[in-house]
This record gives C-alpha cells, structure tokens and sequence, in this order.
C-alpha cells in the first residue's frame, strides 16, 4: 500500500530529526530553557509505553485477529505521537504549516484506526475495534489548549460504552479479553494524569531550541550571515508536502495573521452606509451576491450510497443501508441470534420471535417492533427512532441518541432502562386501551454530603 509505505518513510524521518535533536541538546541556549523538565515529560511518556500499554500491545497480539492488527496500529499511533513529543521538547515552536507536517503521522494514524473500525463492521470483536475507535483520538491532546488533560478524559469516556460491553461479553469466557480492556483504560488514565503535570495548559516547545523541521541547533544570534541550509537528509530538504486547504485551516491560518486579518475585508463607503442613509434600509439597494455553489460537499453532508441487505450471517441478522422502506420484517429469530441494525432510515423493521439482543446502530427516522428479546435493546447514535416490545425486554439502553420513544407492553413494565448523553427520550406506559407518555431525565442536579456526591433528577415547571 503505497500510503502506508509513504506514512512509514514519513516517521522514520522524523525520528530521524529527533536523533538528531537528542544528539545536538537542542542548541546553544537549551540549557536556560531548562531541558530537563521538558526531558521529565517525555520520560514519563515512556513510562506509560513501558508499563500499562505495553501490557496493551502484548495482550492484542494474544488475542489475535483483527485486535492483533489494530494493536499494532495503536502502537504505531503512539510511537509517532513519542516521536513529536520529543522534537517538541528540542525545538522551537514552528509555524503552522510545519506544525501540521510534524502532526501528520498520529493524525493519520487515527484515521486508519478509525477506517479499519468502520470497514469491519461484521467482525465477532467489533466492540473492542469500536472501544479503541471511539477512544483513540484522546491522542488530539497536543492540539488543545489551555487545558488537554480534560480532553483525554473526555476520549476515555467517549469509548466507555464500548469496553463496557467488551467487559460484558467476555467476563465469563476470557479473563484476557478483561485484561485487555484494563489496560488500554489504564493508559489513557495514566496519560491525562502525564498531561496534567507536564503539559497544564498545553503543549510547550523549547524556545531556545533548534528547528522542529530540520534538527539544527539555532544560529548564534550576532551572527552576521544567514543561518545555514539544513543538513543533508532533513525533512525540509528531501520531503514534499502537498496539503489540501481545509476550512480549518483557513480559520487558523487567519487567526495567526493577527492585527492583518482586516485587511481583506471590503471597505464600506459613505454611500453605502444606512445609518448616513435611511433610504437604504429594507430596500434591498445593497444586494449579496449569491456565490456558485461548490460541488465539494462537507464531511456531514456525505452520505454512504450501499445496497441496503437483509441477512443472516452466522448467528446475527444484519439489517443495513435500507432507505424509506416500512416492510422490513425477519421471521423465526431464535435466541441464540442476535439482529444488528445499521444506517437505516425512514423505515419499519418488524422482529418475529424472540432473539438475544438488538442493538440499533446510526439509524434515522426508524421504528423497531419486535417480540421479546433475552437481554437487551440498545440505540447508540442515533436519531428520532422508535421502539414498539409487543412482549417482554429486561433492558432499553440508549447512548448518543437524539430522540427515542419508547412503547412498553404490560409484560415489559419491569423493563430497566439505561441512557447516557441523549435527549428527547420519551416511555409510554400502557394504561388500559391507551398510552401514558413519560419523559425520561435529562438534567440532574449533584450537591456534596461530606465526602461523597448525592445526585438527583431536576424537576422542570
């Protein structure tokens, strides 16, 4: 694979600089940057490779199969991000161009990872590719200020969901697969802790150091010519980037312009302003100009175009890509079969019989009707969907959804329901011939009893 060859050249070269910066001491004024600190940081950065994620590594290649291969992408993330932590700490800061060179390994990297999850939606470990997925951006910390520590946390609560229920499937049959889920959650614990010392209001850079992109020590400052061209081999003289501008881009690039990111805007003249002019209000004398409209669509805006399938595979019921159809039905589901269903919208599904478990992945404007299920229905990212239990289900969980209602039978009263980080969620309760609609919390209010906290539900007037 050509990219992935091009991806490893580019890290060997930057751990080329960052040899070389080891080697230099990064400059002649290193020293009054006190180096040392910066040295602590990444130290204790190869504490956490060395202790709790090496125990993540060995134990993905344990397991095997595609845990074993996103294990060694996890790996190459974090040695690239060592990498970057190390000429951060060698050199000063550099612009905005080189600062995305420099970031470009870890940040491709995620999006692999985060690819490989996405393209392996069938695998029997797809929790444990979505739990580090969901997770694995908490390596973005270098690029948040003034304060990454929380954004880590944030990350590891983002997969929560995912390694809980890696923790729930596998407790009984292997102890490994529990290990494996301890320990990735124990690096990123113990990399919020390292940001939080280290890096309290954000990523440093060594001002007195050498340069991030070539390794060099700094020209003496009385030095009466120019500083010299960097040493053969560097990234600036052998590396060729060709970035694609992005919308953030252009926001940061006009931040960084300062006092100057006025200058391009349009001056308004004395004709063309209303209150010098009241016959221009409302009159419609100044009128935009309706830009052409791009063919480049957003990243929200796209949509993936796949064949909607109906099938069984194995002992799971995939349900996927189907569009504005209300006559999705499966028939004879058993309960040992579980139904997944994924990136439906505007439809009905209608379960027959009694499986394991649902579980609603991406849906949109979609209605689940099913029998009974042995353990649970869960909705995760998901909006404005409805669910219809005809007879019994032990547990509702919703996660990331936007919009749930929720129809229980009289023999499904003893439901649990579980949400997190959803709004809009409604349970009717039946009532004779009718229904009595209840809205799930979504506001509590938390208070201190000593040492511990007491969390109730807000009431809304």
């Amino acid at each position: 694979m050509p990219a992935v060859d091009e991806l490893s050249a580019l890290v060997a070269r930057l751990e080329a600089v960052a040899t070389r910066l080891e080697g230099s001491g990064g400059g002649a004024g290193a020293a009054a940057a006190q180096p040392e600190d910066l040295s602590a940081a990444v130290s204790a950065y190869d504490e956490i490779l060395s202790d709790s994620f090496k125990q993540f590594t060995e134990l993905s290649a344990k397991l095997g199969g595609d845990v074993a291969t996103l294990g060694k992408m996890v790996e190459e993330a974090v040695k690239a991000q060592r990498v970057f932590l190390t000429i951060a700490a060698k050199s000063k800061q550099p612009d905005a161009k080189d600062l995305q060179m420099l970031l470009k390994p870890t940040s491709d990297k995620i999006s692999q990872i985060q690819e490989f999850r996405e393209k392996n939606r069938r695998s029997e470990y797809f929790n444990h590719l979505s739990a580090i997925s969901e997770s694995i951006p908490a390596l973005g910390w270098v690029a948040v200020a003034p304060a990454p520590s929380p954004f880590v946390k944030e990350m590891n609560d983002a997969g929560q969901f995912y390694t809980n229920r890696v923790l729930k499937d596998w407790k009984e049959k292997s102890k490994a697969h529990v290990e494996w889920v301890r320990s990735w959650v124990q690096t990123l614990i113990t990399l919020q802790a390292s940001v939080k010392q280290h890096y309290t209001t954000g990523l440093t850079w060594n001002p007195k150091g050498g340069n991030a992109m070539s390794g060099g020590p700094p020209p003496p400052p009385s030095a009466p010519l120019p500083p010299p061209p960097p040493p053969p081999g560097s990234l600036t003289a052998d590396i060729k980037v060709e970035s694609k501008p992005t919308a953030q881009n252009a926001l940061l690039d006009s931040l960084n312009r300062g006092a100057d990111v006025t200058k391009g805007l349009k001056k308004v003249t004395a004709d063309q302003q209303t209150h010098k002019n009241p016959s221009l209000r409302g009159d419609g004398v100044i009128k935009h100009k309706e830009k052409s409209k791009s063919p480049a669509k957003s990243f929200a805006q796209v949509k993936v175009s796949k064949p909607p399938r109906l099938e069984l595979d194995g002992k799971k019921w995939n349900v996927e890509y189907f569009n504005d159809n209300q006559n999705i039905v499966i028939d004879g589901a058993e309960t040992n079969q579980s139904v997944y269903i994924f990136r439906c919208e505007k439809s009905t599904i209608k379960i027959n019989g009694k499986c394991n478990n649902i579980m609603v992945d991406g849906c949109k404007k979609t209605a689940i009707v099913f029998d009974s299920v042995v353990s649970s229905i869960e909705f995760i990212n998901c909006q404005s969907v409805q669910m219809q239990v005809l007879q019994t289900v032990p547990t509702i969980t919703v996660e990331k959804t936007d919009g749930c209602q929720i129809f229980l039978s009289k023999e499904a009263l003893g439901a649990e329901i579980v949400s997190a980080k959803s709004s809009e969620m409604n349970v009717s309760i039946p009532n004779g011939e009718d229904f009595v609609e209840q809205a799930i919390p979504e506001q509590f209010k938390t208070f201190i009893s000593g040492t511990k906290l007491v969390t109730s539900v807000t009431e809304s007037v």
